[in-house]
C-alpha cells in the first residue's frame, strides 16, 4: 500500500476537501502545502498542493506522493503517469448544489457569476464527468471508488468504513466520521 498514491478528485465544490479532512483524521498522510488558506467557502481548509496544477508539465514530485493522499481535479487525472498505482476517490454531489456553491463562492470573491448559464455549465460538467469516468474504466493502474457527498453526510461512519476498506483497512474510521461537519452543507437541493 505504501507504493500507492491516493487521489481525491471530483468537480469543484463536490466535497473533496471534506474527504481530505476525513483521510487526515483517519491517520493518512496528506500531500498539501497550505498555500490556499481556509476561508468562508472552505472554513476547514482546501487541502491543496499547488504543484498538482502543473501535473501536465511536471510529475517529478509524484515519487514523494507514494503512500500519501492528494487532491486533483478530474481534468488532471489523465496526466498521472502510468508507472504509478493509484487509488482514486471520486466525490459526487448533486449538480444543483455544486452550481449553487460555486456561484456563492464567486459572489463572495466579487467575480462575475452570469458569464454562463447554470444549464450550460451543468451540461459541460456532466459531459466532462462522463468522459473522465469512461477513461478511468480503461486505466489498469487505477482503482476507483465513487463517493456521494450527501451519503457521507447522512452516514459518516458507514462511508468511513467503506473508504477504509477501499484503501486497505488501515484508517481510524471513528476519527474519520467525527470530522464530517453537516453544518457546512449550506447549498441544498
Amino acid at each position: 500500500m505504501e507504493k500507492v498514491i491516493t487521489i481525491v478528485s471530483g468537480l469543484p465544490r463536490s466535497g473533496t476537501s471534506m474527504m481530505m479532512r476525513m483521510l487526515e483524521a483517519g491517520g493518512m498522510t496528506l500531500l498539501t502545502d497550505n498555500i490556499r488558506k481556509a476561508d468562508e467557502d472552505n472554513p476547514r481548509g482546501y487541502y491543496e498542493f499547488e504543484r498538482v496544477k502543473q501535473l501536465e508539465q511536471d510529475t517529478s514530485w509524484l515519487e514523494g506522493a507514494r503512500g500519501k493522499a492528494l487532491k486533483a481535479i478530474l481534468a488532471l487525472l489523465k496526466h498521472l503517469p502510468p508507472e504509478y498505482a493509484y487509488k482514486v476517490i471520486v466525490m459526487r454531489r448533486k449538480m444543483e448544489e455544486i452550481l449553487a456553491s460555486q456561484r456563492q463562492m464567486l459572489l463572495r470573491r466579487g467575480e462575475p457569476v452570469d458569464t454562463i448559464s447554470d444549464e450550460r455549465m451543468a451540461d459541460l460538467f456532466r459531459g466532462h464527468v462522463s468522459q473522465v469516468e469512461a477513461w478511468l474504466v480503461e486505466q489498469p493502474n487505477m482503482e476507483v471508488l465513487y463517493v456521494s457527498y450527501e451519503a457521507v453526510l447522512g452516514d459518516p461512519l458507514g462511508h468511513a468504513r467503506r473508504i477504509d476498506q477501499f484503501l486497505g483497512y488501515r484508517l481510524d474510521v471513528e476519527q474519520m466520521a467525527s470530522v464530517v461537519d453537516k453544518t457546512l452543507h449550506r447549498q441544498r437541493y
